[in-house]
């Protein structure tokens, strides 16, 4: 019997990648692109109804991203995500 049949979080998933989710946050960060790669939908949502919370939230998404990309990152790992 194989192994992961008895433990659904043995395949590991890639880390979501910092690089990307500041790509995305550049251009498409207006409409919480950045938030849904990083599988946060109540605040992908939140963004693309107000234009990236009136482009404050932006404003702190570009000091803030690093922090939250190894926040899901660790959360994904721990199987929390």
């Amino acid at each position: 019997m194989h192994v992961a049949a008895h433990h659904p979080g043995a395949y590991a998933r890639p880390d979501k990648s910092l690089g990307v989710a500041y790509v995305l946050w550049l251009f498409l960060g207006f409409f919480g692109v950045h938030h849904f790669y990083l599988g946060k939908v109540g605040r992908g949502i939140g963004y693309l109804l107000t234009f990236g919370w009136f482009m404050i939230g932006l404003l702190v998404d570009l000091f803030t991203l690093p922090s939250q990309v190894h926040r899901v990152n660790a959360e994904r790992r721990m199987g929390l995500r």
